[in-house]
């Protein structure tokens, strides 16, 4: 099993003068410790209540943000979990993940999503169309990512996508193509989207290890309805590891273990006491080396 760390809090000790050394300090620790990727969250406000936070506290743009930690590290694989599908016009979203991932070498993934946070939208101004059509956005987007790949230059038109030339030049490294990540557990239409899509699914533990199944089992069911092997599509995790609070190496070990047993690859992990720096060197001594053989 690999694990991931995303950084979903930019509340740094110093404030805002802080952000930048301690990101650098972060990731280029958690690298050295063999984190194999590394995630922001897209966001504009923070999420109300994550680790006793407010919505106003501070909030980095994500893409801008990958950028960055692409010029500070060789090896980890880069990504938003995940990016909400009504914040960018999709063939603008797509230049800008063939940025990231020529500028990284090769180390991008693509993580997108129907996205949730209402209040921030209306917040910020803007358009949070109903769930159906959030979803119709979305596998719009799968689509044109699918095509725009497959070539130099293509036309696209969904239901609400269109793209009369849109180019691929220059192409991302990534071969076939940047790793394409759907976030969420939804076992009708989201799973669908993973299996006709996607390399890749993410499914949080928070969720529940009853959920978690059931939206595995989905997601099975409908690879085997587009006849693609079910094997084929990377399970990854999102959980939250407090080292300074109730949390042990060991008990890591366990739940990692456990979602090993279930099918799940790549752990990513958020760690509320990551300013700390501690919880990175417990990841590189105690967690990481043992999960590798999971």
């Amino acid at each position: 099993m690999y694990v991931g760390l995303q950084i979903p809090s930019f509340k740094c000790p110093g404030g805002t003068a802080a952000i930048r050394p301690l990101l650098k300090e972060v990731v280029t620790r958690a690298e050295e410790a063999g984190f194999y990727s590394f995630w922001v969250m897209d966001h504009f406000y923070q999420i109300q209540g994550l680790f006793g936070e407010t919505y106003t506290d501070p909030m980095l743009e994500c893409y801008t943000t990958l950028g960055y930690l692409a010029g500070l590290t060789e090896r980890a694989y880069l990504g938003v979990l995940v990016t909400g599908v009504i914040y960018r016009y999709p063939s603008v979203l797509l230049k800008t993940v063939n940025t990231l991932d020529i500028l990284s070498g090769g180390r991008a993934y693509f993580g997108v999503g129907a996205a949730w946070y209402e209040e921030e939208a209306r917040g910020w101004g803007v358009p949070y169309p109903p769930l159906g059509e959030r979803f119709e956005l979305l596998e719009d987007t799968l689509k044109l990512a699918k095509a725009l790949w497959a070539s130099d230059q293509t036309a696209f038109e969904g239901k609400h996508v269109v793209a009369p030339a849109i180019t691929n030049n220059p192409r991302p490294l990534s071969q076939p193509h940047p790793r394409v990540m759907v976030g969420g557990s939804g076992p009708k239409k989201t799973m669908r989207l993973v299996a006709q899509y996607a390399d890749a699914c993410n499914i949080s533990e928070r969720f529940g290890r009853e959920r978690m199944q059931q939206a595995l089992d989905a997601l099975k069911g409908h690879c085997e309805s587009v006849g693609r092997d079910y094997a084929t599509v990377e399970k990854t995790s999102l959980s939250t590891v407090h080292l300074s609070g109730s949390d042990t190496a060991a008990s890591v070990r366990a739940r990692l273990k456990d979602l090993a047993a279930m099918g799940f690859t790549h752990a990513i992990v958020n760690l509320p006491d990551l300013y700390e720096l501690r919880p990175l060197e417990v990841f590189a001594k105690e967690i990481i080396p043992a999960v590798a053989e999971f």
